[in-house]
């Protein structure tokens, strides 16, 4: 399982259930890395989405604790067993929101960060990998700036121990 985000300085990722900062650079980056692949989030970033759509040519996964939630174009699952009963042999890419990147990080080896080098005001987080002793970063392209804001795309892999 894979992870893809934005986040800040303070690894902060979303404020009122938006994005911290519209950055084309990125948003190109996020549709090259999540086309043709199984999309998962949560409702909350579905509803984020432009018109509450499902993103074009990726198989939507709502994970959701709504058992009556349902939404064309998407398919819903209610637990973290039944995304992993069902779709664990999928490629997954994990979009979020905190809540689900929260749930989901101890299954991904592979977290694609888009490290925004600014503060934000923000209401939602990820853990910081940069600390973290699971992680470490192979990889990070060259600055970035766009809008007056500079940012690197950066690979994270999971630590193998033992």
């Amino acid at each position: 399982m894979k992870l893809i985000v934005a986040a800040d300085r303070n690894w902060a990722i979303g404020n009122n259930n938006d994005l911290l900062c519209h950055l084309p650079g990125d948003l190109k980056y996020f549709k090259e890395k999540t086309t043709g692949k199984t999309v998962v989030m949560g409702r909350k970033t579905l509803e984020s989405l432009p018109g509450g759509k499902p993103l074009p040519n990726r198989t939507n996964i709502v994970m959701t604790r709504d058992a009556s939630f349902a939404k064309e174009g998407c398919i819903i699952v209610n637990s973290i067993e039944e995304l992993m009963e069902k779709y664990m042999q999928e490629d997954l890419m994990v979009l979020g929101g905190a809540e689900i990147y929260a749930k989901l990080l101890p299954y991904c080896d592979t977290c694609y960060i888009t490290e925004i080098d600014e503060e934000f005001e923000a209401d939602k987080f990820i853990p910081n990998l940069a600390k973290s002793c699971d992680f470490e970063k192979v990889w990070e392209s060259e600055p970035v700036t766009e809008k007056g804001i500079t940012y690197r795309f950066t690979e994270y892999k999971r630590v193998k121990n033992g």
